[in-house]
């Protein structure tokens, strides 16, 4: 009667803990972090049907270059970071803008 005195009282205790549900947490997090992207490159086989990705050739801005912007509009580059590879800060008028690589919403006019 002891033994099984203490068992009831152990399941109790482990049924009010809330143990199980911070293991299950554990477990999900663990496998969302197996669950990541791979950074491997995809390789095109020169046998494939499919057309290889063309990667588009990188916009390089210059200080001074007149440009416009998908979104603030007209404007004209007034700093530059690391040749253009990181950042262009542009004067839109109104505004100063720190624009970032991909540079995919402005052009050079």
């Amino acid at each position: 009667m002891i033994i099984a005195g203490g068992v009831r009282e152990i399941l109790a205790a482990a049924a009010k803990s809330n143990t199980p549900e911070k293991a299950r947490s554990r477990d999900f997090r663990r496998i969302l972090q197996g669950m990541t992207k791979s950074v491997a490159v995809r390789r095109v086989l020169p046998t494939s049907p499919f057309k290889a990705r063309i990667e588009a050739p990188r916009k390089h801005f210059a200080v001074g270059d007149r440009v416009t912007h998908d979104t603030y509009g007209l404007g004209r580059a007034v700093g530059v970071e690391g040749d253009s590879d990181i950042a262009v800060l542009v004067d839109f008028g109104s505004r100063r803008e720190r624009i970032t690589q991909p540079y995919t919403a402005m052009f050079k006019l």
